[in-house]
């Protein structure tokens, strides 16, 4: 009882002694934001490769993988100094990026070409090419770690590919040209939905898992006539689970905001309004806090997910948008 008692203080002070960051890619620049989330300030920056689209940690939480849409490269920075220490050659036009549950691989989604590249983390060489549908933009792991979902948007389909066997195991039929999605899934890992963002759609659909049929969809606000979108198409863009998954967070590119929504039955709670452009968004592992990139207004928004209500907007980067936490 005694050791048990001990060790759960051992770990304890360990898991406390490492602070939460909010890192910014800002995709019309050159350097990743480091935001303070108890200070709402910016606490620094990592210097990288130009257009840094794709950001995500390695397990082990030693390294960042990072890719630029421009140079046709995976940065990999070392996270103990946040300095780039190798550059791996991709294929043209790398976005979005996925890591392994065991942090072996790296998948990245290219757009300029059919295909999903995949980095060996051990040698930091592109070691595969997976073939997907046409103009794969965002790609993300299953909770049980078997799968990736790479989204093409001009193929409009979404892959699911096999990590064991890294090919593509069948293909999900969504309402339009799929943008970023979201995997609903129990505390079991089973998944049950994927909420997927549309072009064109101010709103999320979402399609059952075990059918792989669009089930519904949850619409947006309407926006004021002659809103227009800061990108072509591109109505809403971004979304996020709170951490005890009892809502879902949708932003609007129409009417600058963000709805929240109750997880299942998906109704509406409340309209928080942020700034110009909110695109990506994500919150602290305590449910407290939420933030989003503004791309049209190179900020980020720091919301209150208690009180609902915006506490900050920080100055970055240059069209800020993927956004992620890691301690």
């Amino acid at each position: 009882m005694r050791l048990t008692a001990l060790l759960f203080v051992a770990v304890s002070a360990f898991a406390g002694s490492h602070k939460v960051h909010i890192y910014v890619t800002n995709s019309d620049d050159n350097r990743i934001t480091i935001i303070d989330p108890d200070t709402d300030t910016v606490s620094g920056e990592i210097p990288v490769s130009a257009n840094p689209h794709g950001i995500v940690p390695s397990p082990d939480g030693k390294r960042f993988y990072i890719s630029s849409e421009s140079k046709d490269l995976l940065d990999v920075v070392d996270r103990s100094s946040n300095k780039v220490t190798n550059h791996v050659p991709l294929d043209k036009r790398p976005n979005n990026v996925a890591i392994t549950a065991d942090g072996k691989r790296v998948f990245i989604c290219i757009r300029g070409l059919s295909q999903v590249d995949v980095v060996d983390t051990a040698t930091l060489t592109k070691v595969k090419e997976i073939p997907v549908a046409k103009g794969p933009h965002n790609i993300y792991r299953t909770p049980d770690g078997k799968h990736m979902i790479a989204s093409s948007m001009e193929g409009e389909k979404l892959t699911v590919i096999n990590v064991k066997t890294e090919a593509p195991e069948y293909q999900i039929d969504p309402g339009g040209v799929p943008r970023p999605l979201l995997i609903d899934a129990g505390p079991d890992g089973v998944i049950n939905r994927l909420f997927v963002q549309l072009s064109n759609l101010h709103g999320v659909e979402y399609i059952d898992w075990n059918t792989r049929r669009i089930a519904g969809k949850a619409m947006l606000d309407a926006y004021p006539p002659g809103a227009r979108p800061l990108i072509p198409a591109t109505f809403s863009h971004g979304m996020a689970f709170s951490p005890d998954h009892r809502t879902i967070w949708v932003d609007s590119l129409m009417n600058n905001n963000v709805t929240v929504f109750s997880m299942p039955d998906l109704q509406k709670i409340t309209t928080i309004p942020v700034g110009r452009g909110p695109d990506w968004m994500v919150f602290t592992p305590d449910g407290k806090q939420c933030f989003v990139s503004n791309a049209g207004a190179n900020s980020v928004s720091a919301i209150d997910a208690v009180s609902y209500k915006e506490r900050a907007r920080i100055p970055v980067g240059k069209v800020p948008k993927r956004i992620i936490e890691a301690d």
